[in-house]
């Protein structure tokens, strides 16, 4: 007999969270079982999953807006079209470069599978794929979706599924948006009971867990995640977990 299995559909349960100031970009390191969080500052710092620090990483950038793991390095980005590589020692790999096409208001920053950079816009409003080198492939207007994404801030990419996580802020919907790794929306889940202006997001695959940075309350909410699944589809394998214990 061939096991079938129920379509399984977005879902977040709050399993608890801590306090830190103006965390605007995320992305979870399971090497060091931690955080990278951008704030808008000059630095970059990674965190225990308790909020401690570990380690705080600078760039040639004026500041670092987004940030997200690109295999062993770290890409950093700066909001206003410029992006760089380092080490997670903070060296860099390169002088700072801009993406095709004039993008000079980037908010989020993700790696897909094949390498690609995935950014999300809010003025204009926009989901773009660009080569690693930062040439164009493909984009498009998130003010066509129905709900509308206005403010996209932060966004993260489910290495299990391909799916792309998207906040919209508070002066948006306050919410969460599921994609399909070419750009097909398959959920919206609203975040105003845990809080508001969300800013960054990342995954934890391999215990299906949740990470989202509120700026209002300078918050990060932690969740048990369960994204959307086609019927049929299996349950997910665990992804890459804490490589330290």
């Amino acid at each position: 007999m061939v096991a079938t299995f129920p379509a399984a559909a977005l879902d977040l349960k709050e399993t608890g969270r801590y306090d830190l100031n103006r965390p605007a970009s995320l992305d979870y390191d399971p090497t060091f079982c931690g955080l990278w969080i951008a704030n808008e500052g000059p630095d970059a710092v990674l965190v225990t999953l308790q909020g401690e620090e570990l380690r705080r990483v600078g760039s040639d950038l004026l500041r670092i807006k987004a940030i997200s793991l690109e295999g062993d390095n770290l890409l950093v980005g700066d909001g206003f079209g410029k992006l760089q590589r380092l080490t997670k020692n903070g060296e860099t790999l390169g002088p700072p470069f801009t993406l095709d096409g004039g993008f000079s208001d980037t908010e989020g920053i993700a790696i897909a599978a094949n390498g690609d950079i995935v950014t999300v816009e809010d003025d204009p409003e926009r989901l773009s794929w660009f080569s690693p080198t930062g040439q164009l492939k493909t984009q498009m207007n998130t003010m066509k979706l129905s709900p509308p994404l206005s403010e996209a801030q932060g966004i993260a990419i489910d290495p299990r599924t391909g799916h792309l996580l998207i906040v919209d802020d508070w002066e948006g919907s306050n919410s969460l948006y599921e994609f399909s790794s070419d750009g097909e929306l398959l959920a919206q889940a609203s975040l105003l009971e845990y809080g508001n202006d969300p800013e960054g997001i990342a995954i934890r695959p391999g215990s299906d867990q949740l990470f989202i940075a509120f700026d209002g309350g300078a918050q990060i909410v932690t969740f048990d995640y369960t994204p959307t699944l086609q019927p049929g589809s299996a349950p997910l394998p665990p992804g890459a977990d804490c490589m330290m214990f």
